[in-house]
C-alpha cells in the first residue's frame, strides 16, 4: 500500500516543495511523487525532486519512487488530467493515499489537477497558501508557521 503526491511543476522551486514539506510536518509523508515536467522547467524540476526526494527522507528515512510524466508542450491538456487520474487509480487500486497538490504550475494546470482531484477521489486536493508576499521565494523551514496554511480542499468543500 503506497501513498502518493501528484502535482505539477513549476519554474519557482519552492512552489513545488513547500506544500510537500507541509504535508509531511502534518503526518502525510509519501512514498511516490508524481510530477508532471513541461518544457522550460526541466531544470527546476530536477532541482525540487531533489529536494523533495531530501524532504521525505528526512521525515521517512527512505526516498521517494518517483514517476515523472513529460509534456511536449505545457498545453496538453488532455495529459495532465490523465497523469493525475491515473496515478489516483493506480495508488487506490493498491489501497492506498493520494493527494494532489494544485499549489505549483500555471493555473490552468492547478485547474485541471484540482477537477481530476475531486472527479477522481484524491483523497486530499492541497493548496499551500501564504498569507504575504513577504515569504515568497522562501522555503518552508523558514516561515513562521502562522504565515502559512496547508488547505486541503477535501475538508473545506
Amino acid at each position: 500500500m503506497s501513498t502518493a503526491w501528484i502535482t505539477t511543476s513549476s519554474t519557482n522551486i519552492e512552489a513545488m516543495v513547500n506544500s510537500l514539506n507541509a504535508a509531511c510536518d502534518q503526518g502525510f509523508v509519501p512514498d511516490e511523487l508524481h510530477l508532471i515536467e513541461n518544457p522550460g522547467v526541466t531544470d527546476e524540476v530536477d532541482r525540487a525532486l531533489d529536494l523533495a526526494a531530501t524532504i521525505i527522507a528526512a521525515y521517512d528515512g527512505e526516498e521517494p519512487e518517483i514517476h515523472l510524466t513529460s509534456l511536449e508542450s505545457e498545453v496538453e491538456f488532455d495529459r495532465i488530467r490523465t497523469h493525475v487520474r491515473d496515478a489516483i487509480e493506480t495508488v487506490h487500486d493498491d489501497g492506498g493515499d493520494v493527494a494532489v497538490d494544485i499549489t505549483p504550475g500555471r493555473k490552468f494546470m492547478s485547474a485541471i489537477a484540482f477537477a481530476a482531484g475531486l472527479r477522481y477521489d484524491a483523497d486530499h486536493v492541497f493548496y499551500f497558501y501564504l498569507d504575504s508576499p513577504e515569504y515568497f521565494g522562501r522555503l518552508y523551514p523558514d516561515m513562521p508557521r502562522t504565515a502559512t496554511h496547508l488547505y486541503d480542499f477535501r475538508e473545506e468543500l
